[in-house]
């Protein structure tokens, strides 16, 4: 057991927690409100949201995971980078609008939009059940990345035992949450990113410094990579362009469809708030650069690990003092804590308004409502838990590659539909259905890789599956529109008008 880097984690961890407990107080609200619970009273300014965004967004799973995809794989593992940087542009020109619209008819979720937008109860629930099950592995993943630190300070994994510290942690995440809401991730979140800045600028100067400089970091890192059994790639060949830029850019699109990114964007207290945000948020794009680049440093290292998943925690271990790996440790596992949480209220939010007081007890008073997301934000949690401790980690990550294909089958009916209504609610409902299947197929026939060979007219096209899907989808909804408005089929009202799309 490293003593000196679990007392340091231990510290940090119990400050994170009071902080947790704390926030109920902050901005205080009525928390029996879903409004006040669920979205912080949608009062959070500019920086707040910056934090909390880029603590929902860059997770500790994005801290152990990318770089161990370019540990193991090489140059594929840059894709998180520039997708990155195309999902802003896009969250500044789509955000406002859909921030507009359910601030004026008091929207909680894509579902509620869905709701009004189509009419139709059929399709927000579609997009409720889809943005639940895309949200539950991504939970789950924060574990994985909490899970990677526990281990490298000496708790091993061997039944609930060895689990028990990773029981704890999100049994004190359940309570805080409960109690405090949004507000609770909300205020970590500056925590957690402050201790993330500072870890990552120690790394890119000293681990370079004792590794001899980029040059040789570089060159390590191609020689590692030529002996993996497949090799890696240190650049990409031609043959992987298609691949690597289907990937980025349909991994942009897929990002603020999870209810967890558009729950931050809904908390904002204005369009200009997320308009700023969409153009400092790049921010972390280069922050999460340099954490790519940690893959290459452990293969400069030397890190020998059984899974790609240990490289990061044992490259401190070995480059940094003890002290210090256990700060660095605990800004990874606090990047569990607050993704997890936001992921957390998501669901509850999405399953209390869009199946709860839509089919369950449509006469549920606020207080009720409240009451049930509160008590579903603890089970969500609990599921996450189990998921991880009773069941390989892979069904996790296997999960969280078809979450990615399930969500962006949502596009049509959120994105599309915040700029038109012209597309037939049934038509939406099938193209959806369409996607989610011929989605999950492509994924399960490749072994669940996120890659899929397309053979079209005698040339294969390997590219992400999701975008794939979305294409069927996008086909069956414009054709079956056009048939349906030939039968005369009634589309449903539309409960918004354009001027709600723009109101401040």
């Amino acid at each position: 057991m490293n003593w000196t880097a679990l007392s340091v984690f231990i510290l940090f961890f119990i400050f994170v927690t009071v902080l947790g407990f704390y926030a109920a107080r902050w901005r205080k609200g009525d928390l029996t409100q879903l409004d006040e619970w669920g979205l912080g009273g949608r009062r959070f300014g500019t920086v707040v949201t910056w934090f909390l965004l880029g603590g929902d967004l860059y997770t500790a799973y994005t801290f152990i995971a990318v770089p161990a995809l370019l540990y193991g794989a090489g140059a594929m593992g840059f894709f998180a980078v520039p997708y990155t940087i195309v999902v802003y542009p896009f969250i500044f020109v789509v955000m406002p609008r859909l921030w507009s619209v359910s601030r004026k008819h008091g929207y909680v979720t894509a579902s509620d939009f869905v709701r009004g937008r189509y009419n139709s109860s059929t399709l927000a629930l579609a997009v409720a059940i889809t943005g639940i099950l895309a949200t539950m592995p991504y939970i789950a993943l924060q574990l994985v990345g909490m899970q990677a630190v526990i281990s490298a300070m000496g708790f091993k994994s061997t039944g609930l035992a060895g689990e028990l510290p990773l029981i704890i942690a999100f049994a004190i995440l359940a309570v805080y949450t409960y109690s405090s809401g949004l507000r609770a991730p909300a205020s970590i979140a500056i925590v957690k990113d402050i201790m993330i800045y500072i870890t990552i600028i120690v790394a890119v100067i000293v681990i370079p410094m004792k590794l001899g400089g980029f040059g040789t970091i570089f060159d390590s890192a191609k020689d590692a990579l030529s002996t993996h059994n497949p090799p890696g790639a240190f650049i990409l060949g031609k043959s992987s362009f298609m691949a690597y830029g289907t990937l980025a850019f349909g991994s942009a699109l897929a990002l603020f469809l999870y209810p967890h990114s558009l729950t931050g964007v809904l908390s904002s207290n204005s369009r200009n708030t997320i308009k700023k945000n969409a153009a400092i948020l790049p921010a972390y794009s280069l922050v999460l650069g340099f954490i790519t680049l940690l893959g290459f440093m452990a293969l400069a290292a030397h890190v020998n690990v059984k899974s790609g998943n240990d490289a990061i925690p044992a490259l401190f271990l070995k480059m940094f003092p003890d002290w210090f790996s256990g700060f660095a440790f605990a800004a990874i596992a606090i990047g569990a804590l607050v993704p997890a949480a936001i992921m957390s209220i998501a669901a509850a939010n999405l399953f209390t308004r869009n199946i709860y007081r839509e089919y369950i007890n449509p006469n549920c008073s606020p207080k009720q409502e409240s009451g049930m997301a509160k008590l579903i934000s603890l089970l969500v949690k609990v599921g996450a838990l189990g998921f991880i401790i009773f069941f390989p980690k892979e069904y996790a990550i296997n999960l969280q590659l078809l979450g990615g294909i399930w969500i962006l089958q949502t596009f049509p009916s959120v994105i599309i539909g915040l700029y038109t209504n012209w597309f037939n609610r049934w038509a939406l409902t099938l193209g959806w259905l369409v996607g989610m299947v011929s989605g999950t197929m492509m994924a399960f026939s490749q072994d669940m890789k996120s890659i899929y060979p397309l053979h079209l007219f005698g040339s294969t096209v390997a590219g992400y599956a999701a975008l794939y899907a979305l294409i069927l989808n996008f086909v069956v909804a414009i054709v079956l529109t056009l048939v349906f408005k030939a039968m005369g089929l009634n589309n449903g009202k539309d409960q918004t008008v354009e001027e709600d799309y723009k109101a401040a």
